[in-house]
């Protein structure tokens, strides 16, 4: 009996905090949905916008970093499942069959990126295709079936790049059940994995800026010469 109402008072304790979840979410999903995004960035046009016109989920993220687009770029380039992972939670892509293992080094082999190259999420997950690649700017990737597109896009400042991660994605056919898992579910998970990754790419490339700004140390002079 006890062991009854214990398990009675667990499940009826995970239902509060979900009905809770579900009623506070709506007050911060404008926070969640444009993590670390300006305003005008949330609305800015951006690449890829124009590979699925109707989604039912937009989130626009990003995050400063104190390097210029060259050294930013090729830790984008090097992303992905088999490649140089994405520099988040290792640990928690694995759980799903990723192959994730995020790389601290700009790896030469991974620098090759062309339109139609795929990343294979997981064993029965979505390819994700390079759809589109403008040096230096954008790097787009959307699903085999259309209903997802992913747009990392550079801009260029004077003392910092701004990079700018945009999920568009869409749920034909889903019932209410699988539109509430997304919105309630999936969009605070993602949070939590992006802002990983879009902190993982910042310190990478400022650290890679800051090792070539450092002047090379000066020989050392033998005894004798």
């Amino acid at each position: 009996m006890r062991a009854r109402t214990g398990a009675g008072f667990a499940v009826g304790g995970v239902a509060a905090a979900a009905a809770a979840h579900v009623a506070s979410y709506e007050y911060w999903r404008g926070r969640c949905v444009t993590w670390g995004a300006m305003a005008s960035e949330a609305c800015a046009a951006l690449p890829g916008d124009d590979l699925l016109a109707c989604p039912d989920v937009v989130t626009t993220r990003g995050i400063g970093i104190e390097a210029p687009v060259s050294l930013v770029w090729p830790w984008l380039v090097q992303m992905g499942p088999g490649r140089a992972g994405a520099y988040t939670y290792d640990w928690i892509e694995n759980l799903f069959g990723l192959h994730m293992h995020s790389a601290d080094e700009i790896i030469p082999a991974f620098q090759h990126i062309a339109v139609g190259d795929a990343w294979q999420l997981g064993s029965r997950g979505p390819v994700l295709r390079v759809a589109r690649i403008e040096p230096e700017r954008a790097l787009v990737v959307r699903s085999d079936d259309g209903n997802w597109v992913w747009a990392f896009v550079l801009e260029p400042g004077c003392n910092l790049t701004r990079l700018i991660s945009r999920n568009r994605i869409a749920r034909p056919g889903a019932a209410w059940l699988g539109r509430a898992v997304t919105r309630y579910v999936m969009e605070p998970g993602s949070l939590v994995m992006e802002r990983k990754m879009l902190l993982g790419i910042r310190a990478r490339a400022e650290h890679l800026a800051a090792s070539s700004r450092r002047p090379p140390p000066e020989p050392t002079s033998r005894a004798g010469q």
